[in-house]
This record gives C-alpha cells, structure tokens and sequence, in this order.
C-alpha cells in the first residue's frame, strides 16, 4: 500500500537504457507499483513516467527503435505528468546545447539545457541542494550532468546548484540535472508524485 497520503498512481519508469532499477526501487519505496515501460502498450497504460539517466543519445535511439517515440510526445502533449534526471532533462528540454551532431530531445519542456555542463565523469559531484517545497536540502549526485541555460517565461526553477539552474517544473513536467534516486532520500520523487497527481488530465483515472 502506498504511504498515507501518497495518490495512487500508474507509474511507469522508462526501461529502454539508464537508472531504471533505482528510480523504481524509489518509487516502490514510497508504495507505489511502478512499471518498466518498453513498449508502446505500457506507457498507453501509465498515468505518469519517469525518464531516468543514462545516456541521452542512446535513450532516444531506442525510443526510435521500440515505436515510443512519437507515443510519448503524443502523451506529453496531452498532459503526461513526466519527471526526467540527468539525461532525462536533456530529453524533455526543448532545446539542447553541446548535443551530438543531429541530436533530438523528446521536447515540452521550454528550457535550454547544456549537455555535460558541469563536466565529463570525472567531474561528478555531490552536495546539498536546496530544492522548493522541501524543508531540508537533498543529497544531489551529479554525473555528467546538464544545466538549465535558459527558461521560458512559464518555467518554475526549483533549484540551483553553483548558481545554476538545476532543477525545474512547468506544468505537469519536472527535471533535475541530478540523481535523485541515488540513496534512501525519496522526498523528490515524493514531490512529483504529489504534483502529478495535481495536474493528470482529467481524462484518465488514476483509482
């Protein structure tokens, strides 16, 4: 059963290349039943996703290749709660710098993220990031992560991390340049949950 409080929700985790396994151990954690989304059939299914790290250019071939592409910017455009981590920022953002040559995003996001910003992996970091709507800073883990270069005017920043933008929400869509996953804190996928739950189009059930 889900935590007292926590709305019962269709959560998938796309499954495609990434920290799959952590984001739904996180979720699981809070009660919910998340689902590794591969197939079309499975994100049709979900009342919110999540779009974990990895590899950006990877993740978005594979979309290509498993027919989830085009779905998933259908279901983004209709209102699909998504939160996306790392290379999942870089996916949902409208627009991308330092990308590969020809590099798409799965877009709806009206952002401007830089690929790699911080650094290759042998830069990655961790440190406390003070995150709106929580009381205490979380454990943000950064690996080769990106960082908001510009926001559209209906973007909210949530966090920021060396004075810049790592963390944002605009509508039923919320990313973060770092892992949240990493570690037993679930306060930030406890945060989408709610806000989720708040903006589903009310089309779907979420019971």
């Amino acid at each position: 059963m889900p935590e007292p409080d926590v709305p019962t929700l269709r959560t998938g985790v796309l499954a495609l290349q990434g920290d799959v396994r952590e984001h739904v151990r996180a979720l699981t954690s809070l009660g919910l039943d998340p689902v590794r989304v591969r197939r079309p059939e499975e994100l049709a299914a979900c009342d919110t996703l999540v779009l974990p790290g990895g590899e950006s250019t990877t993740i978005i071939r594979l979309l290509r290749t498993f027919d989830l592409l085009e779905p998933l910017r259908a279901r983004i455009a209709g209102g699909l709660p998504v939160l996306g981590t790392c290379a999942g920022m870089i996916l949902l953002a409208d627009r991308v710098l330092d990308g590969a040559p020809g590099q798409e995003t799965v877009g709806g996001l009206d952002v401007t993220v830089r690929r790699n910003a911080f650094g290759r992996q042998v830069d990655s970091f961790e440190g406390p990031v003070e995150v709106s709507g929580l009381d205490e800073p979380v454990h943000g883990v950064f690996i080769r992560a990106p960082w908001v270069e510009e926001t559209g005017a209906d973007v909210e920043v949530l966090a920021r991390a060396g004075g810049r933008v790592v963390a944002v929400r605009q509508g039923a869509l919320m990313a973060t340049s770092f892992h949240p996953e990493v570690g037993d804190d679930v306060r930030v996928h406890r945060l989408f949950v709610d806000h989720a739950a708040a903006h589903l189009p009310t089309t779907y059930d979420i019971g």
